[in-house]
């Protein structure tokens, strides 16, 4: 069964972030991830996974200047120093969550940068991620990214992604194969899945067009999850979608696959026991009617 992780970047966003972590625990999942953690104490973040009984599973090195457009400095020649001090940062709060895999956002290239000056800097910066991470015991993942979301975006497709992984040839970075993304950009998901399994270290997913939950759009889900459990993927799946409602009422979706927390993961008392109760009886009803 694929092991389902939730993004509190996106979702639970009606409770302040570090309610969130209890939130994510009460409706079933046993991980999370985020976009950035910097803006708080990672002590503190530490102390709300490990209250809730949920592992943080991934989060973004820095991506520079996020509310004036950036979207990762991977790949700026003239910003290697300050990419560096990001993996540091990350690092650091990576040990303390006790994270295994940082996702590295490429950026957009620089307008008058040169492409070869561009692409010998991302190698570099990807190689230098990963030895670092590595000798803490963790893993550096890129994610392609579609146009329409992020124009111009250094890697947009899963090929190009796949020989960038090559080519830095380092063996603890993988892709972050986001199905949203790629089903965008080149669709064939089922097939690429199988073609990349190797090279896959997480994956993440929402409908398209609109980035909503599962069963809003185009995409079959319930098919590239059940694919996915057959290829034997064991990476980490990650909700990354933005609710078109309260996200409780977006988790459809979730309750054939999410299986109720065993009684001595159960952190918060009452309400995650009724919960994992309801999820256990709604799982059982689905499998005696599919029978």
């Amino acid at each position: 069964m694929p092991r389902f992780c939730v993004n509190l970047s996106f979702l639970f966003g009606d409770r302040p972030f570090q309610e969130r972590f209890d939130a994510a625990a009460r409706a079933g999942f046993r991980a999370v991830e985020l976009h950035f953690p910097y803006e708080f104490d990672k002590a503190v973040l530490a102390e709300c996974a490990g209250r809730a009984g949920v592992a943080v599973v991934l989060f973004n090195l820095p991506p520079g200047d996020w509310a004036k457009g950036e979207r990762g400095i991977a790949c700026h020649p003239d910003r290697v120093d300050e990419f560096r001090d990001g993996v540091g940062l990350a690092l650091e709060y990576a040990l303390a969550l006790d994270c295994g895999t940082l996702n590295c956002l490429l950026g957009v290239p620089p307008p008058d940068a040169d492409e070869s000056a561009v692409h010998e800097t991302v190698v570099a910066n990807l190689r230098f991620a990963a030895d670092a991470l590595a000798a803490h015991g963790r893993s550096l993942v890129i994610e392609p990214l579609n146009t329409r979301t992020v124009p111009g975006f250094y890697v947009t497709s899963s090929k190009g992604a796949a020989q960038l992984v090559r080519e830095v040839g380092a063996p603890n970075l993988k892709i972050q194969y986001d199905l949203f993304h790629m089903q965008i950009m080149e669709g064939d998901l089922a097939k690429t899945l199988e073609a990349l399994l190797p090279m896959i270290g997480h994956v993440q997913f929402a409908d398209v067009p609109d980035r909503h939950e599962p069963g809003t759009g185009e995409i079959n889900f319930d098919f590239l999850f059940a694919w996915l459990d057959r290829l034997g993927y064991a990476g980490w799946v990650g909700a990354e979608y933005q609710p078109s409602r309260t996200t409780e009422q977006t988790l459809a979706w979730a309750r054939r696959w999410l299986a109720p927390l065993p009684r001595q993961q159960q952190t918060t008392p009452a309400a995650r026991e009724a919960s994992g109760q309801r999820l256990a009886s709604e799982q059982q009803q689905q499998e005696e009617t599919g029978r």
